[in-house]
């Protein structure tokens, strides 16, 4: 905090820095103060921080619902791996024909 920097202006700021505006939460609906990795198959209600209140934004299904909506993951998040390289049919030294 600076010396010629007014208590509201700093208080303001820091609270910018802490909770930004457009920060997502997800809380299970019902059960506001369980932790949000408990019960994962109950639905959630995702919320937006609009600077001033917590907005509701959208409902999920559960919790990797809710998870794919605030780390914004398109579709079921899972990524293809790409296919293996053909394998040779070669014998080893070791190996008897």
């Amino acid at each position: 905090m600076d010396e010629d920097e007014p208590l509201e202006t700093w208080a303001a700021r820091r609270e910018e820095r802490l909770r930004p505006v457009g920060r997502l939460k997800a809380a299970i609906i019902g059960h506001e103060d369980a932790p949000s990795h408990l019960h994962q198959h109950l639905p959630r209600l995702v919320s937006r921080w609009d600077g001033y209140q917590w907005v509701p934004e959208a409902i999920a299904d559960n919790y990797a619902a809710a998870q794919r909506i605030l780390h914004g993951i398109e579709g079921d998040g899972v990524i293809p791996l790409p296919p293996a390289p053909p394998r040779k049919n070669r014998i080893g030294k070791h190996r008897k024909p």
